[in-house]
């Protein structure tokens, strides 16, 4: 299987703390992988490393074999322009509005676009997600769950192709989490590559062609969707190993 983000021997450390250690990981081109484990286990940093987020302290992430250290500025910006993250805390500027958070990404990567051609773009994604309201407030305005849907807008303007998702159902009632799992569905159908993190495990279920368990800043476990899918009693078994981590 060709992979398309490589992990070789990653690790990352703050001042006070090695959060990931030695993690070594091939992401399949056009597969989607479920990164699980207890809170504080690693996966959102392991998730923001194979994003170009965070620049490990050891080890290299690879885009297509290349060390996304050593990429060029044009190489960074189709990156950036192929890919798209959405932050469990949704990441919008506070002191811009909606409207101001979703041309961004089109300006950067479209400097070209008209901007009726922007406003139709971020007009069609709006309904896509399900999100009608004003666009000229800022995100304080907003609930926690509206905050979500335009995060996850934002991160569909440019049509990327790789989607880096941690908790993008959180915060959000059961229609609108569904709604979004069934448009992150539509691009796993198209053969995205998609790497999520959830504590969900019917989303799991529903996507996963991977599931990475990470405990202790390390991959402890690696099942393939058909394991997750016709095992129930292992994914208890699984989902019982990280509430004990937690305690």
């Amino acid at each position: 299987m060709e992979s398309i983000i490589e992990l070789q021997n990653v690790f990352f450390s703050t001042q006070n703390e090695e959060i990931v250690r030695g993690v070594s990981y091939q992401f399949a081109n056009g597969k989607t992988t479920a990164l699980v484990g207890p809170s504080g286990g690693g996966k959102s940093t392991v998730l923001k490393l194979a994003a170009g987020l965070l620049v490990p302290t050891g080890g290299t992430v690879a885009f297509r074999g290349r060390d996304m250290t050593d990429m060029n500025r044009g190489q960074n910006l189709e990156f950036r322009r192929e890919s798209a993250m959405v932050f469990q805390d949704s990441a919008l500027w506070a002191n811009q509005s909606l409207y101001q958070n979703l041309e961004l990404p089109l300006r950067i990567h479209f400097p070209h676009m008209s901007k009726s051609d922007r406003e139709n773009r971020m007009q069609e994604v709006l309904t896509e997600v399900g999100y009608k309201k004003n666009l000229l407030i800022r995100p304080s305005q907003l609930s926690m769950g509206e905050q979500k849907l335009i995060a996850f807008a934002r991160a569909m303007l440019c049509d990327p192709h790789i989607l880096f998702l941690d908790e993008w159902t959180e915060s959000l009632d059961d229609h609108a989490a569904n709604h979004l799992v069934d448009i992150v569905k539509n691009r796993k159908n198209r053969q995205d590559t998609i790497i999520f993190v959830s504590h969900d495990f019917r989303i799991i279920r529903n996507l996963a062609d991977y599931m990475v368990m990470i405990l202790g800043g390390q991959i402890s476990m690696v099942l393939t969707g058909a394991e997750i899918s016709s095992d129930s009693g292992l994914v208890r078994h699984i989902e019982k190993g990280i509430e004990a981590y937690e305690i």
